[in-house]
């Protein structure tokens, strides 16, 4: 494990007016990791991953991306910095092409022949995508635009990469491709991953270590391995 983080939160509050989504959460993710935050619904795994993204304010506490403070940079910055979130709902453009998509996760770049060359690695990488390049992401069916909007989060050339819910309301062969996926973009790539996921078998699973969130505040962490066999957790969130 590298020595410096590559992300890391320190005493974060944050929330939506008056109700208190995070509070006081801490947490560190090394370059090269998988790092699952698994919880119930409404235990703030989104709120993190927005707090992070700078779309939620942070009220308190910091927030360090390659050991710089980015509590304070505008959101539509950070992806420019090597951070960027595929938001939960995968929130294409419904009416571009799936090329016109991936080109947008490439608006800010100038490296016209590397932009081309990342979207054929896109389709290497979903091949169904490359196959229908010129279909409108709105007819896609909800496991295709899963994967649009991952290849087009990776148009940015990312070193961390939020994924928020990937599984969402996906059948479960669809479910294991784009988990074979997500290995594989941090395998290859050695692109850095923090996951929030309901299905918390496949997180950790899937991941080096995890956080375990309750009601905005961090009960547990360990390697991933260890937390699968803990009985609290398979209690709770592995339906044991």
């Amino acid at each position: 494990m590298a020595s410096e983080p590559i992300l890391k939160l320190k005493n974060v509050h944050a929330g939506y007016g008056k109700i208190k989504a995070l509070k006081g959460i801490s947490l560190e993710i090394y370059p090269g990791e998988i790092v699952a935050i698994i919880g119930a619904n409404g235990a703030g795994k989104s709120t993190t991953l927005m707090t992070i993204s700078g779309i939620v304010s942070t009220e308190q506490g910091e927030i360090s991306y390659n050991g710089r403070l980015i509590n304070k940079v505008p959101a539509e910055k950070l992806p420019t910095m090597g951070l960027c979130q595929v938001p939960e709902g995968r929130r294409i453009f419904p009416r571009l092409s799936i090329m016109e998509n991936l080109r947008l996760g490439a608006f800010y770049r100038q490296d016209n022949d590397q932009i081309q060359k990342d979207i054929e690695y896109a389709y290497s990488l979903f091949p169904i995508l490359g196959e229908r390049r010129k279909q409108q992401g709105g007819t896609l069916s909800g496991g295709e635009q899963q994967m649009l909007a991952i290849a087009r989060a990776l148009m940015t050339k990312p070193k961390l990469l939020l994924l928020d819910e990937p599984s969402l309301g996906l059948a479960p062969i669809i479910v294991q491709q784009i988990f074979d996926i997500i290995a594989k973009i941090n395998k290859e790539e050695n692109v850095t991953i923090l996951l929030v996921e309901q299905n918390a078998n496949l997180a950790l699973q899937a991941a080096n270590r995890g956080y375990v969130l309750e009601t905005g505040k961090i009960t547990m962490e360990d390697k991933a391995k260890i937390l699968i066999k803990n009985p609290k957790i398979r209690e709770a969130y592995l339906g044991e």
